[in-house]
């Protein structure tokens, strides 16, 4: 089991076989692959791509954008040349997976338009639309944010793309604005996701 366990390459893949026995078995129970058990796996990849995109988030501003001025100097490097570039790049894709996945379940639950427009298309007068409405235009501001500035930003003060010294200080700064926006943002955009769904089901 340590051998297991010690390898994470390895762990994803048991961890995902050991979900995939669960989905069968929910299609089995549920009597086959229809729509509604194809929007049930659309739900699970949502929130798994979910909490990958927004833990990451949450990462970089509870711990490694207050915690890099305590780090000496010379230990600066192996999170900005090691931990950073790798967690971005769980972070951007997981956010462009999240996003497209609460789309395919709107388009898959009919209510893409009402949404888009926050209930606009029913006069105002369907709440659930409106309120998840205000959430599904949260999370594409956030994953602009992340696609459009964050990423662009921390390709130049990570190195992974030249620039002056200024470049890199100017453009990690404008990278932790946009982090620190799509932290802001985030509460109220789980609160509407979260409570949606439980309040009109």
């Amino acid at each position: 089991m340590a051998g297991l366990l010690s390898n994470f390459r390895n762990t994803m893949i048991v961890s995902f076989l050991l979900a995939m026995v669960i989905v069968v078995g929910y299609a089995m129970h549920h009597g086959g692959a229809d729509r509604l058990f194809f929007e049930a796996v659309f739900r699970w990849l949502h929130v798994f791509f979910g909490i990958l995109w927004i833990g990451l988030l949450y990462y970089f501003n509870f711990v490694q954008i207050r915690k890099m001025p305590e780090i000496p100097a010379e230990l600066r490097p192996a999170v900005s040349k090691f931990i950073a570039p790798e967690a971005l790049f769980w972070f951007r894709w997981a956010a462009l997976a999240t996003w497209v996945m609460g789309v395919i379940l709107a388009i898959d639950r009919g209510y893409l338009l009402q949404a888009f427009t926050l209930g606009a298309l029913d006069g105002f007068q369907v709440p659930q639309h409106s309120f998840i409405g205000l959430g599904m235009w949260l999370a594409t501001i956030m994953f602009m944010n992340v696609w459009m500035f964050i990423w662009p930003a921390q390709k130049i003060a990570l190195g992974i793309v030249d620039g002056t010294a200024e470049e890199k200080a100017a453009a990690g700064r404008k990278a932790m604005l946009f982090s620190r926006t799509n932290t802001l943002l985030s509460l109220p955009m789980l609160a509407t996701m979260a409570m949606n769904q439980t309040i009109f089901g």
